[in-house]
Parts: C-alpha cells; structure tokens; sequence
C-alpha cells in the first residue's frame, strides 16, 4: 500500500483559512472571556432587577446617596383623637345581660342594677361560655354608641364594642359580663 500520495488541488488551501483538514479551525484567543462577560453582565441585571423588586414590595430598602438629601416629605404624622359619643341613657333601648362567668346570679345583680339606673332590661341568661374576662357592652347600630357608653359607665372596667354578633337577640345592647365585674356586697 502506498504511503505517500501525489499532490492534488485539496492540498493547496489558502493559509488564511486556518482550517486543519476537515474541522473548523481552532478557536481565536480570548474567546471564552466573551462568554463570562455575558454571564456577569446578566448577573448584574438579575440582582439590581431583584432589588428594585424587593423595595416594591416591602419598601424597606433606602437608596440615598450620601451627600444629597432626599426630596420625601419627614413630616411626622399628627395623633388626633377618635371623637366617642357622650355616654347617655336611653330608656327605650333594650338589654340583655348574659353571665360569660361561673358566678351564679352574676346576670340577675348587673340586669338590677341598669334597672335601678332607668334602663329597660329584658333577658338575663347565662352566656354560651364561663372563661369571658372583660365585661363587654355590644351594639349593633352606630346610632347607640351613646347608650352603650352610659350603661359601660356604670360596670366600671367594661369595654365597649360595635358588633353584629348580638344583632339577632333583637335588643338594643348586650352586656355579657366577664370576670373582671365585681358583684356588690349586699
């Protein structure tokens, strides 16, 4: 078998072409610094891209640049008072009392007295619960945030509370007295 072949014009490549037979030609020098500047580079949006989402989103970050004051508004924001009805007494609102305690005649010495101070008393029944810490006077219309006031100022401690959780008992107000209420000695 032959080793050697006589020339034929595949032999003769212009040297310009860097080709190597068959294959491409090697590649250039530097040709992967190309490839780490696209990845640091896209690195780089990713992360400002990440920041800019996350001061949208919980607007915590602070891009103040030292030396130049931010144009926001430092004013600090006024308390006002919630303006509260006068406490009243409202003869034609109903109540309902309800025992949230274990005391027995809790209901029956509260219903009393907002009787003896002119209130109209209607039930007075023991709550679903026994474990209810803090006298509580409910209202379900706006309008009778004066009357539950006046009977919360005669069960010293009690809170007051709009609600509809008591709407269908078809009274006016509800006290479901708690354990902080003191039963009068007598």
């Amino acid at each position: 078998m032959p080793t050697s072949y006589p020339k034929d014009r595949f032999d003769d490549l212009p040297h310009h072409l860097d080709r190597v037979g068959a294959h491409r030609a090697p590649a250039k020098k530097g040709h992967r610094w190309v490839a780490f500047w696209w990845a640091l580079a896209a690195t780089a949006v990713l992360i400002a891209l990440g920041a800019v989402g996350l001061s949208v989103l919980n607007n915590r970050l602070n891009f103040t640049i030292p030396g130049i004051e931010a144009a926001t508004a430092s004013a600090t924001p006024t308390v006002e008072a919630v303006p509260t009805a006068e406490p009243t007494t409202d003869p034609s609102a109903s109540v309902t009392v309800l025992n949230g305690t274990a005391g027995t005649g809790v209901a029956r010495s509260v219903g009393d007295l907002l009787t003896g101070a002119g209130w109209t008393v209607g039930t007075m029944s023991n709550a679903d619960t026994e474990d209810v810490v803090t006298t509580t006077v409910y209202y379900s219309d706006a309008t009778q945030e004066g009357a539950a006031r006046g009977v919360a100022a005669l069960l010293p401690g009690s809170a007051v509370l709009l609600s509809d959780d008591f709407a269908g008992t078809g009274a006016t107000l509800t006290v479901v007295v708690g354990t902080d209420y003191v039963v009068p000695a007598g």
